[in-house]
């Protein structure tokens, strides 16, 4: 039993050939090579072309195949993973009508917080578990706003995974969760958003039908089949957000478990099932992949925003290409905890969350032509990215959130021995680092959907725990001194109105 997954990330198309009686991986692939590109025409936007995810679907799947002919086409069911909260909007042909406003796009913040006002702050944080902030359903009020010629061709507004669905089953369909996480979801009534939907003047038949997340939610259209080199007729049988879905890989799904990930942006996510939500949604909740009414599971999820694209961008534009990962973190361990007063805000892919929905850029602070070297700016890069995460967390400690043990993927971030062991010592939590990432989540999730697991438990045959990370004690003073001053460095940076 074979059981493929595609995860659809900003920088790249994963897809995996997963076993499903034994959970071994029979092939991976990605695509490109290098990272995609993500359009910038004006400061705080970001946007990439639809049909550049599907070029690199058939890319990847083409690669499996040549790995792993047979299994390929015995595979039984397909799963999918997205990155959140983008916005594709197609005609009635299903041609995109404009690149997809993607998950790190600020443009459309404002539109977000006027709604939160005009509609109520406790009615949103009640019904919507958030505010309608910089999400799928702002973005597409923006396009109403700035491009009605657009507006007005809409057959379809849906969110990235839902297009690539589209494209390997032909039907524009959705899930509760994708509705939740663009902030369409009514937790009161337990359907669309109406009350968004009729604040922003936007037709229900424009959003997609509804699926289950674990369901028959099409097959593998003829067409698809013959460009993918697949048979036709296999079902794709879930799809969730790559944070929901990152849960579920690590086996993340009851409440008190708490999922971590730092690929281009960094997200704890942590599962409970009574609603909750900070006051200023600086952190958010959304249905969880296995919520139900009777239920409830929903995921509060942690954002910020610049975590792995930092290093990636010391990588190329400071370091050097010929530099790689392993090389950077072995430079940055040369340097003692603290970075030698290093300060490194890592805030400069867009809005964060965080700090409300502000877009403050990157900053260094406390540099030093006659101590520091680009060792410690490597090492300051990281601690700040954890310190980051870190701000995150005290917010949702502060919603009741306990903070024992995090799992995450032995992947990105999680693979410098510097970042795992400062975030271990700085938070006081266990790091279970797992062999899995979103496109074997996204396999195992469409074998249980289309039937083949008698329960969610037997999905998760072959994950095991590949590394442990426990906080060293000997370093926790440094890190929290360390700490305290990157808060500090952040708080004058927020303090002062001239900063952005």
């Amino acid at each position: 039993m074979y059981l493929f997954g595609y995860d659809i990330g900003s920088s790249s198309i994963k897809a995996t050939l997963l076993n499903g009686e034994t959970g071994e991986v029979v092939a991976t692939a990605t695509s490109p090579s290098v990272e995609m590109e993500i359009m910038a025409q004006r400061p705080g936007w970001a946007e990439q072309e639809p049909e550049t995810w599907w070029r690199h679907v058939q890319k990847a799947t083409a690669r499996i195949r040549e790995k792993a002919p047979q299994a390929l086409a015995d595979t039984r069911a397909i799963g999918i993973s997205y990155q959140m909260h983008g916005l594709v909007i197609v005609d009635k042909n299903g041609t995109p009508l404009r690149p997809s406003i993607i998950w790190c796009d600020s443009r459309a913040v404002s539109i977000g917080n006027e709604a939160n006002m005009a509609m109520g702050p406790k009615t949103c944080l009640k019904r919507l578990l958030n505010s309608p902030g910089n999400f799928t359903a702002s973005k597409l009020k923006w396009v109403k706003e700035h491009e009605p010629a657009i507006f007005s061709q809409i057959h379809k507004a849906m969110l990235p995974g839902d297009y690539i669905a589209m494209k390997l089953t032909g039907l524009i369909r959705t899930t509760p969760s994708g509705l939740s996480e663009g902030i369409l979801w009514d937790y009161e009534t337990h359907g669309p958003a109406q009350m968004v939907l009729d604040h922003y003047g936007i037709p229900g038949e424009m959003l997609a039908e509804l699926c289950d997340t674990f369901s028959i939610q099409g097959e593998l259209s003829k067409t698809a089949a013959e460009i993918l080199g697949m048979k036709a007729g296999i079902p794709i049988s879930y799809r969730a957000g790559d944070q929901p879905n990152n849960a579920l890989s690590l086996n993340v799904l009851e409440p008190g478990e708490i999922a971590a990930t730092a690929g281009t942006s960094g997200v704890v996510y942590g599962v409970g099932d009574q609603p909750s939500y900070d006051e200023q949604s600086r952190v958010n909740s959304f249905l969880h992949v296995n919520h139900h009414d009777n239920a409830a599971r929903l995921g509060v999820l942690l954002c910020v925003s610049g975590t792995g694209i930092l290093n990636s961008w010391l990588k190329h534009q400071v370091v050097s290409d010929s530099l790689d990962y392993p090389a950077m973190n072995e430079l940055a361990d040369k340097i003692p905890a603290g970075s030698d007063g290093l300060v490194v805000l890592p805030f400069g892919n867009g809005a964060e969350r965080t700090l409300g929905n502000q877009d403050i850029g990157a900053h260094i602070s406390g540099l030093n032509f006659n101590i520091h070297t680009r060792a410690h700016l490597l090492r300051a890069a990281q601690e700040g990215i954890v310190f980051a995460l870190n701000y995150g967390l005290d917010i949702m400690k502060d919603m009741g959130l306990t903070i024992n043990t995090i799992r995450a993927g032995h992947a990105n971030m999680f693979l410098s021995p510097i970042f795992a062991s400062t975030f271990a010592t700085l938070t006081g939590a266990r790091i279970e680092l797992y062999n899995t990432d979103g496109s074997q989540g996204a396999a195992r999730g469409a074998g249980f959907g289309a039937g083949l697991y008698g329960t969610l438990s037997e999905a998760f045959h072959g994950l095991t725990s590949v590394k442990t990370i426990d906080p060293v004690s000997a370093q926790q003073t440094h890190c929290l001194a360390a700490y305290d001053k990157w808060l500090i460095a952040l708080k004058n940076l927020l303090n002062n109105p001239y900063s952005s």
